[in-house]
C-alpha cells in the first residue's frame, strides 16, 4: 500500500464535483463520472485520473514494515491538531510545461507552510525509495538540488521545489493545447474565484501499483 497526504476541496465545494467530472472519478466514492463531451478526454486524464483529483503535500509513499493504518491516521490528526485553518491563495488554470493544472500564482507563506510541514512530519512513516524508483525520477533530468531532495525526502519537488498544482491532463501538445485549454475553461468558469478555506486535509490510499488512489481519510484542522 501507499499513502499520500493531499490537499482536496472540501465535497461541498463546487471544484470538488468538477474536478471529479473532468477526471472522470470520484476519488472519495471511486465511482466513475461522465466526462465533458470533449473528443480524446479519457485519454488525456488517464494519468491524473488514477491518482484522483487533488494537490500534494506529502507524495505517495511506501510505509516501513510494520506501520499499521491507525499508526499513520494519529500520526496525521497529532498534526492536523495543532494547524489552524487558513485561506487558500488565488487559484488559477496554469501551464506546466504543456501540463494544464489548477495552480495557486502566488502560494504564499501559510500554504507553503502548510506543506512543509506534512513532509516533516509524515517522514518518519515512509520506506526508502527503490533504486528503480530513484531512477524513474532521475530520468526527468532533475538539477541537483532536487536530485538532493530526492535522495533525502523520497520525493524531488518539496520545500523549495514545490508547488500547488491539481493536474488535469498529461503533457499536451500545442494542437491539443487549443482544444483542451478552453473545455477546461468553460467548465471551471467562475468557480475558480470562489474564495476557499484550507480546513482539512486528506490521506489518500492505494491498495497496490495498479489500484487508483482513494480518499481515505478528512482529518479536520484545529489549532
Amino acid at each position: 500500500m501507499r499513502v499520500a497526504v493531499y490537499y482536496a476541496p472540501l465535497l461541498s465545494d463546487p471544484l470538488w464535483k468538477l474536478g471529479s467530472r473532468w477526471l472522470g472519478r470520484d476519488a472519495e466514492t471511486g465511482a466513475s463520472v461522465a466526462q465533458p463531451d470533449v473528443p480524446g478526454i479519457a485519454e488525456i486524464t488517464a494519468d491524473a485520473r488514477h491518482y484522483g483529483f487533488h494537490a500534494t503535500l506529502k507524495p505517495p509513499m511506501r510505509l516501513q514494515p510494520g506501520v499499521t493504518w491507525d499508526a499513520i491516521v494519529t500520526g496525521a490528526d497529532d498534526i492536523a491538531r495543532t494547524t489552524a485553518p487558513f485561506d487558500l491563495p488565488p487559484i488559477a488554470i496554469g501551464d506546466l510545461g504543456g501540463f494544464l493544472a489548477i495552480v495557486t500564482p502566488d502560494a504564499g507563506s501559510a500554504l507553503t507552510a502548510f506543506c512543509d510541514a506534512w513532509v516533516r512530519g509524515m517522514d518518519g512513516f515512509r520506506a526508502p525509495p527503490s533504486e528503480a524508483e530513484l531512477a524513474k525520477r532521475r530520468s526527468s533530468r532533475l538539477s541537483a538540488r532536487q536530485n538532493e531532495l530526492l535522495e533525502r525526502w523520497g520525493y524531488p519537488y518539496v520545500f523549495d521545489a514545490w508547488f500547488f498544482h491539481m493536474t488535469l491532463t498529461q503533457r499536451l501538445t500545442l494542437e491539443q493545447q487549443a482544444v483542451f485549454r478552453p473545455a477546461i475553461d468553460a467548465l471551471f468558469g467562475p468557480t475558480l474565484a470562489a474564495p476557499r478555506r484550507v480546513s482539512d486535509v486528506c490521506l489518500y490510499t492505494q491498495e497496490h501499483d495498479a489500484a487508483p488512489f482513494l480518499l481515505a481519510e478528512r482529518l479536520p484542522l484545529r489549532g
